[in-house]
Parts: C-alpha cells; sequence; structure tokens
C-alpha cells in the first residue's frame, strides 16, 4: 500500500509487521512535457534530471552521491547511474538511489534528496514526475511524492530520510517538495541547511 505524500508529510519507515526497514530505495521518474506549435519538433531538446543524495551528519554535508560519485564513500548509498533524457511517464523509475539503511553509519542521522535540472530547463517543461520511496527487499512502493505544478525553477528539494529519535535504527521519511535554482546538488547546499 503506498502512502501518497503532501508536502512536509512524514511517514515511518517501520514495516507493518513491527520490523525494520533494512534497504530502501528512493526513485526518481520523469519525462519532457511535449512542445506546442508549428516548430516543436525542431525546437525539442531533451530534460537531463538529476537525482542526489547528500548525508548529513547534524547539519554538516559529510558524503554526497549524485552521477559523478555513485557510491558513498562507506558503500551505504548507491546511485544506478545517470539518465540525461527521462522516460516515457508510465511510473518507472529513470534514475534510483539505493540505501543499505543498516550499512549506513551512525554520526550520519539524515540524508536528504534533490532533483536538479542540469539541462536548465525549468519544471514547468517536465510532466509526470515523481520520486518514490520502495522497499529493496520486496519491491513494495512504501511513498509516493509527486512533483507537481511545473514552475520556473530548476530544482526540488524532494524528501528526506532521517533517524527517528535519535535511535540508530528506526527511520522515518518526510516529503519536503521544495522549489529551489540550480543545476547541481552543490548549487542547493546553502537551500538544505533549513531541512535538517
Amino acid at each position: 500500500m503506498t502512502v501518497n505524500l503532501a508536502k512536509g508529510q512524514r511517514i515511518s519507515l517501520s514495516k507493518s509487521d513491527g520490523g525494520e526497514l533494512t534497504a530502501v530505495r528512493m526513485g526518481l521518474g520523469w519525462k519532457a512535457a511535449p512542445r506546442k506549435g508549428f516548430l516543436a519538433r525542431l525546437t525539442a531538446k531533451e530534460i537531463d534530471l538529476d537525482a542526489s543524495a547528500v548525508l548529513f551528519a547534524g547539519k554538516e554535508a559529510v558524503d554526497v552521491v549524485f552521477f559523478q560519485h555513485l557510491t558513498s564513500d562507506d558503500g551505504s548509498v548507491r546511485h544506478t547511474g545517470d539518465n540525461l533524457v527521462g522516460g516515457a511517464g508510465q511510473g518507472g523509475d529513470d534514475e534510483s538511489i539505493l540505501i543499505d539503511l543498516q550499512r549506513v553509519p551512525v554520526h550520519v542521522d539524515q540524508i536528504l534528496f534533490t532533483v536538479n535540472s542540469f539541462s536548465g530547463q525549468t519544471f514547468a517543461e517536465v510532466e509526470n514526475a515523481f520520486c518514490r520511496l520502495v522497499d529493496e527487499t520486496n519491491g513494495q512502493e512504501l511513498a509516493r511524492y509527486t512533483l507537481s505544478g511545473g514552475g520556473p525553477y530548476t530544482a526540488q528539494i524532494m524528501a528526506k530520510v532521517h533517524r527517528a529519535g535519535g535511535a540508530s535504527s528506526a527511520w522515518q521519511m518526510s516529503a519536503i517538495g521544495v522549489p529551489a535554482a540550480g543545476r547541481t546538488f552543490q548549487d542547493l547546499l546553502p537551500a538544505l541547511s533549513s531541512h535538517l
């Protein structure tokens, strides 16, 4: 059963049987919005969205996983690879980041997920964009956040997973859904601090 998250909503990442999740996947999917008008085919440009995961210890960014650094230094977070054009908008993940929650170092208490338009188009030129959290052990979708509304921005602070109440094994997910500007995760670092 999927929870459709609203901006700012939080969910626990505990399993319904009382167990803890051990591995999750944050998926990102999108397709380019169709262009209108006579010259639409001639002016069509592919849209390159990039998913990133920034690992924090307190308020300090200690590692990042993105298209140029596919695995965290400790190996607990792994990007499956860069997609330069998006998909068909049918709901599949175009980029994925896998998190082995049991291997995340104890000092890392939050992982923030961002999406950036590396090619520079705004989200008004993207449709069917979403991020979702999947239990990697059984493929069950746990939560989905629709990156809705388009708009004149080129980035989105999507969501975060964070340790619940300081416990080392219990994790929660919070949908953030805040628009931002920037082509890379580095451009977003100042904006991320208000979501820690």
